[in-house]
C-alpha cells in the first residue's frame, strides 16, 4: 500500500495505487468498497474522473466527480477564506506629557479609530530633558486615555518605562 499524495492535491483515476477504494458515485451514493479498475470504468463511463477524497482511511474514499471543477471550487474556497481574515496591526500614537487638550483629542479620535478597525494601539509617551523627573505627568495622560478607552479595550500591557518613554498597549475587546 502507498501512503497519501505526493504531488500537490488530490490523486486522480490511475495515479491510485489502491486495489480496492470506498466509492462514492456523482449523486452521492455510497457503493462500498469496490475494485479501483471498476471504480475506474465507471468514472470514465459517467464522463467523469475518480478523485480520491480521503486517502487516509482504509479504504481510501474516492468520489466520481469532474476534477477541473473540483479544483477550481476549492481554489475559489481558499482565496475566499484568505480574503475574509483580517490581520491586527499594531498602530502607535506618540504623545508628551504636556500634551494640550486640543491635540490630546485629536490623538484619541486617531486611536478610536484604529480600535474600531480591529487593530492594536500602542501608546507611547515620551520625556525629554527635564520632564524625566516628573513621570507622574506622563503617567495621568496614559492613565486619561486607559479611563476613556476602558469600555471598548482590554490594556494588553499596562504603562511601564522603557527608557525614556513610558508604553502601554490597547487592545479592542
Amino acid at each position: 500500500m502507498q501512503g497519501p499524495a505526493s504531488k500537490k492535491g488530490p490523486r486522480v483515476n490511475d495515479d491510485i495505487q489502491e486495489e480496492e477504494v470506498r466509492l462514492i458515485d456523482e449523486n452521492g451514493e455510497n457503493h462500498g468498497a469496490v475494485a479501483v479498475d471498476k471504480a475506474i470504468d465507471m468514472a470514465k463511463a459517467a464522463g467523469l474522473d475518480l478523485v480520491e477524497i480521503s486517502p487516509n482511511a482504509t479504504p481510501p474514499v474516492c468520489k466520481i466527480l469532474d476534477y477541473g471543477k473540483y479544483k477550481y471550487e476549492a481554489q475559489k474556497k481558499a482565496s475566499l477564506a484568505r480574503k475574509k481574515q483580517k490581520t491586527v496591526d499594531v498602530k502607535e500614537i506618540k504623545l508628551r506629557p504636556g500634551i494640550e487638550k486640543h491635540d490630546y483629542d485629536v490623538k484619541m479620535r486617531s486611536i478610536d479609530k484604529f480600535l474600531n478597525a480591529g487593530d492594536k494601539v500602542k501608546v507611547t509617551l515620551r520625556y525629554r530633558g527635564r520632564e524625566m523627573a516628573h513621570q507622574e505627568i506622563g503617567m495621568e495622560v496614559l492613565n486619561r486615555v486607559k479611563e476613556q478607552f476602558a469600555d471598548v479595550t482590554k490594556i494588553e500591557q499596562m504603562p511601564k518605562m522603557e527608557g525614556r518613554q513610558m508604553i502601554m498597549i490597547l487592545a479592542p475587546k
